[in-house]
């Protein structure tokens, strides 16, 4: 299995198809690459070159001893890009994913051609209130479902590395990263010069406003709002996101 050495952390990838601006896809949270990618992954890799890794305390990546946070995640994806020889490539990152994805076409935005902004959030208060209020997630309907928590646990157990925290632990460490993240600021986010699609599902843990204010705030940005899709089936509903992500990729 491949894994790129980039110091404090073994980044595990895995590469798909041959040709084309080489697309990076970025998995959400306590999700590995086919629990965020597997309906739309093989069809994309069908036409283009595919690279998809799995974010510290991921899956194959294990953790290691340094906060999770958006810059260091970001710095991860840079340091890959870098170990594969790839000076741009188009990125589809998906929550947790979608955060660093963005972090790194502000921070290297001669290295993002496109960027798929799935599920992400550009501010504070971006996300639904039953979301971000623990008092609620028992009976929220955006909140990933049992059978959901079930498959995260499944996988991470089936494939992290010997000795790896478990996955309460992954979380708890991720989770303020995630909810105490301020976004970023008008300026920061003028910097990116990608073609951007800011993708939500109609049920998603974001809001319909903040995805259209994160589509104004983007210098080239259109959004589309996927039909009766939660956040962790966005990704899932191939049939509509496959021909938006192909088309965005094409310009």
């Amino acid at each position: 299995m491949p894994f790129a050495p980039l110091g404090p952390v073994d980044l595990y990838y895995e590469e798909h198809g041959s040709g084309g601006v080489p697309l990076v896809l970025v998995p959400g949270g306590h999700l590995t690459i086919d629990l965020s990618f597997s309906s739309v992954l093989a069809p994309l890799a069908s036409r283009r070159r595919v690279v998809a890794l799995e974010q510290q305390g991921h899956g194959r990546t294990a953790d290691v001893d340094r906060d999770p946070t958006i810059d260091a995640l970001a710095g991860d994806l840079l340091g890959l890009l870098d170990h594969l020889g790839l000076e741009q490539v188009d990125l589809c990152g998906f929550s947790l994913g979608a955060l660093s994805a963005l972090e790194l076409a502000i921070r290297h935005p001669a290295r993002v051609r496109r960027l798929v902004f799935a599920s992400g959030f550009v501010r504070a208060g971006g996300y639904h209130p039953d979301i971000t209020d623990p008092d609620r997630w028992a009976t929220s309907t955006r909140m990933p479902t049992e059978a959901d928590f079930a498959a995260m646990r499944r996988e991470h157990e089936r494939l992290a590395p010997d000795g790896a925290a478990d996955l309460d632990d992954v979380m708890a460490k991720l989770g303020p990263v995630v909810m105490g993240s301020a976004g970023w600021s008008d300026d920061e986010l003028r910097q990116v010069t990608a073609r951007v699609l800011v993708l939500i599902g109609d049920h998603d843990f974001v809001t319909v406003e903040h995805a259209e204010l994160t589509r104004d705030l983007l210098p080239d940005a259109t959004l589309a709002v996927v039909p009766n899709a939660t956040h962790n089936a966005l990704m899932h509903r191939a049939d509509i996101v496959l021909p938006l992500i192909e088309d965005h990729l094409a310009g």
